[in-house]
């Protein structure tokens, strides 16, 4: 059963008459005094809560109402409703405990989605923290497919125990963590073992889209819309139809592409550029970042509503330093497929080789080790290689520069990028190419620190 709180009767009929078309029991309540009737009379599965009654628009009559649902019933997901007027008024509700928010007009498809994600995860009820652990690697395998994901640490099995249960929902994720940790191969997981999995997986990598060229790349446009537009381009939310857009990068997004992404996000409407036409998109949406969303939407840097649209489950991937004993494992892994491409059936790695993998720092993590692997494999001559064999090939991959690094202890986040690229780009004579594969980025990421961080002495490249 649902309840709807909402004073508007057209509003009121038009919502039930949609949920029971779609096989739910609905309840109505138009005032605060029959919304806590109802609460106190019956346990609703979902609450949608319009934010303001009567001639009243502040909204804290719903969020008082709020505050109410979450302390009677805590485990029960709240839908708030409201205009986009009211949106900074929506994100405190978020804040107070709401799981998502529409607005007024709403798209059906959209909402009966929001909803049914919102009632499975309940359900379900993921939880992310490591005490619940109680499975094993293999347990999480025999549900799931994560074949390309290595490693047995509790921090890694709680994560893919967690996209295990999230991922045949329809909410949003936003994977976090430092550069190179596989963010990409989690946004694939999740795809993989959803209902989506048949559909298009399409990837966009934010960092290397300049605000110029947000709309066209995104949302497509029409012929004549720019100078060069010389034919229609299909964008990559109209691609990504039926299926999951995987948005990497996103805390490199420029204030104005932020409100447009916001915009589709919301509603699944969007228009290509040049054209009045709105069209209608049905995507799963997956967000990944190697920056601090929170601080930056403390900053402002960041939309605070944009952050709350696109996080309703969260998952942060642990460093590599976090879980060494996995390094051996991966190393394996990297060197059986290595095996078969160049060639080599008898290569393997030495035991005393993969502890003192172990000891290295590795900042630019998966992504980095990865690298010393391939090029050792390549210029190694033997088929046992040793650590000399990785030694050698260490300071090409960027290794050396990081391994004399301050303790992170004494150095701001922002202090310690700084000195991690100062050092990468003595390292490589200042090439951004080199730099921006060192450190596991992108070279328009790359760019983007060097601006900040005030460097000069380097030459762009196309």
């Amino acid at each position: 059963m649902l309840l709807l709180i909402d004073d508007d009767i057209a509003v009121q009929t038009s919502l039930s008459l949609l949920l029971r078309k779609n096989g739910f029991d609905v309840i109505t309540a138009g005032t605060p005094d029959k919304a806590l009737d109802a609460l106190a009379a019956n346990e609703p599965e979902l609450v949608l809560l319009d934010m303001n009654f009567s001639i009243n628009t502040s909204g804290e009559e719903g969020l008082r109402l709020l505050d109410v649902v979450r302390r009677m019933h805590p485990a029960v997901p709240v839908i708030l409703i409201t205009g986009w007027g009211s949106i900074d008024l929506a994100v405190r509700g978020m804040k107070a405990g709401a799981q998502d928010f529409i607005t007024k007009p709403w798209q059906n498809d959209h909402l009966m989605q929001s909803i049914r994600t919102l009632l499975n995860l309940a359900r379900k009820e993921p939880d992310t923290s490591e005490q619940t652990v109680t499975g094993s690697r293999r347990k999480v395998d025999r549900k799931h497919a994560f074949d390309q994901i290595i490693g047995n640490d509790s921090k890694l099995i709680a994560i893919l125990e967690t996209i295990g249960r999230v991922a045949p929902t329809d909410a949003s994720v936003l994977i976090t963590g430092e550069s190179g940790t596989g963010k990409e191969l989690i946004a694939e997981a999740v795809h993989q073992n959803s209902k989506r999995r048949t559909k298009p997986f399409v990837k966009v990598n934010l960092g290397g889209v300049s605000a110029t060229l947000f709309e066209s790349e995104l949302f497509g446009h029409v012929r004549g819309a720019f100078t060069d537009a010389r034919t229609d381009r299909t964008g990559r939310f109209e691609l990504a139809d039926k299926g999951t857009i995987f948005l990497d990068e996103i805390g490199e997004l420029d204030p104005a592409s932020q409100v447009k992404l916001l915009r589709v996000l919301q509603d699944r409407t969007f228009e290509p550029l040049g054209s009045s036409r709105s069209k209608l998109v049905d995507v799963r949406v997956i967000c990944a970042t190697n920056r601090n969303l929170e601080e930056m939407v403390a900053r402002g840097e960041f939309r605070e509503d944009l952050f709350y649209r696109i996080n309703l489950i969260t998952v942060r991937l642990p460093a590599l330093r976090e879980r060494p004993d996995d390094i051996p494992a991966l190393v394996e892994y990297f060197v059986n497929n290595l095996k078969m491409i160049y060639d080599r059936p008898m290569l393997r790695v030495s035991n005393n080789a993969l502890n003192w993998l172990k000891t290295l720092p590795l900042p630019g993590n998966i992504r980095q080790l990865k690298n010393i692997v391939e090029r050792t494999v390549l210029l190694a001559t033997r088929n046992v290689l040793d650590v000399e064999d990785f030694q050698v090939h260490i300071s090409a991959s960027g290794g050396r520069a990081s391994q004399h690094l301050p303790e992170v202890g004494t150095m701001t986040l922002d202090q310690m990028e700084y000195e991690m690229i100062r050092r990468a780009m003595v390292l490589h004579n200042n090439q951004v190419s080199k730099v921006a594969r060192a450190l596991g980025i992108t070279r328009f990421a790359l760019y983007r620190r060097l601006e900040k961080f005030g460097f000069q002495d380097y030459k762009a490249e196309e």
